[in-house]
């Protein structure tokens, strides 16, 4: 899924990314708005988690979000 999708459609996934990173707060989210690096950095502080880890669970979670839109667009 091209990242462009999510950051547009931020505040429909914020509830999805909140399920995947439970530690991750609305006010950590608000403050992400969309930004790929800085979820990549926030994971990395709040899972302690390398970059390439944080990279790995983003592209994971990117993944399930384009099988998910595609399933419910069918």
């Amino acid at each position: 899924m091209n990242w462009d999708i999510i950051e547009g459609n931020w505040k429909q996934f914020k509830g999805n990314m909140k399920e995947r990173w439970g530690k991750l707060t609305d006010d950590h989210l608000d403050t992400i708005a969309g930004k790929r690096d800085q979820l990549a950095g926030k994971i990395q502080e709040m899972y302690g988690v390398s970059k390439e880890e944080a990279e790995k669970q983003i592209k994971i979670f990117e993944e399930s979000a384009q099988q998910k839109r595609q399933f419910r667009d069918s």
